[in-house]
């Protein structure tokens, strides 16, 4: 079940992945200038191509204090990526001019540019690095070209550029698949597809915190389905689940996508409605508790219905933060269980010792 309030991608999470790709992009620069440095020392001293190698491994050392703690510290996105490994490109073909072109110690590195940008990039930029590794190449192996021109065995040492860059892409595309697959199997319910406990409280804390800084109301319901157990004693666990779905289904069906809802266990969910105090909502609940009593539902050719118990509980009047407001909810919600089920019941201070009055509104 698909909804617009049904699963929350954390705003951090891409920050966070790209906050690593940031600190991998980091220790590739310092162990390219290492590498780089290595190589020097062991050139003659008066070699032609020092002075060229110390001057790429000072722009390239520079570029990484910048980037990693100067005035693009801290900015990490994928763009950011993106020029880091233009960087390395970069880098890595001016050092291959000065160090045997495409007998440099160094090609190989291309590669290492090419899967990374195939983790990080997508498969357009991939394909297009992969290009520009391709045309690095020609460009180091110019002389050799216009050498053997017509030579098969130049041509086809282009091919592994093109082949790591499609592989990359296409293992990159599958992690990310698997990854936003992993990412909405930890927000949501499996039986219901709509949000988990864990997502309804990173859902609900933000809405709490926006609630108090903007002085704004919110309402909880707490929702549970009259008659469960006689369903799976008679049908089984399957026609129970069945249930479970449709309650989703009505619930999903008569809330707003700024509002959400999650299952909060069993046959019991929560609603959280944001910026409405209870008061406002109670006709929205009304309306779902109305719509699964009048709503029967098949299930093996057998034709099933249920009932549900509300409660509704809001911030400010009810408790001070979501759990409190939660807890009120849940006991009016049981008190419309006690009170003939059917029902939604308004928390308030009083229901115990006014049982069938204002607080109680029985669905008919």
């Amino acid at each position: 079940m698909e909804s617009p309030h049904t699963v929350f991608e954390p705003e951090n999470g891409a920050l966070q992945r790209f906050k690593g790709y940031d600190r991998i992009m980091g220790n590739i620069s310092w162990l390219l200038i290492a590498l780089v440095a290595l190589d020097m020392k062991l050139m003659p001293p008066d070699h032609s191509s020092l002075l060229f190698l110390a001057s790429f491994c000072l722009l390239l050392f520079f570029y990484n204090l910048n980037a990693r703690y100067g005035l693009f510290s801290r900015r990490y996105s994928q763009f950011k990526t993106f020029i880091d490994l233009m960087v390395f490109l970069a880098f890595i073909v001016a050092v291959c001019w000065y160090t045997g072109r495409i007998t440099s110690p160094f090609m190989s590195l291309i590669y290492l540019v090419l899967m990374a940008a195939s983790l990080t990039q997508g498969r357009r930029i991939t394909y297009m690095m992969a290009g520009l590794a391709i045309s690095s190449y020609i460009l180091l192996a110019s002389e050799g070209f216009r050498e053997v021109y017509a030579s098969l065995s130049r041509i086809l040492e282009l091919f592994p550029f093109m082949l790591i860059a499609h592989l990359g892409a296409m293992l990159a595309g599958e992690t990310d698949n698997a990854r936003r697959e992993v990412e909405r199997l930890s927000l949501t319910d499996e039986v219901t597809g709509i949000n988990n406990m864990r997502n309804f409280f990173i859902l609900a804390d933000i809405q709490e915190k926006l609630a108090k800084r903007h002085e704004r109301p919110f309402a909880i319901c707490m929702i549970d389905a009259d008659g469960l157990k006689k369903i799976n004693d008679r049908y089984g666990h399957f026609a129970g689940t069945e249930l479970i779905r449709q309650v989703a289904r009505m619930i999903t069906s008569h809330i707003r996508s700024s509002d959400f809802c999650a299952r909060y266990g069993g046959d019991e969910f929560v609603i959280m409605f944001n910026e409405n105090s209870k008061q406002d909502v109670a006709t929205a609940v009304e309306r779902i508790v109305t719509g699964m009593a009048t709503t029967p539902f098949a299930f093996e050719g057998t034709t099933l219905s249920t009932t549900l118990s509300a409660g509704l509980a809001g911030f400010p009047e009810d408790g001070g933060d979501v759990r409190t407001v939660m807890a009120n909810a849940d006991e009016a919600m049981y008190f419309s269980k006690r009170t003939g089920k059917n029902r939604l019941t308004l928390f308030s201070d009083s229901m115990h010792q006014d049982s069938f009055g204002k607080h109680v509104q029985p669905v008919r």
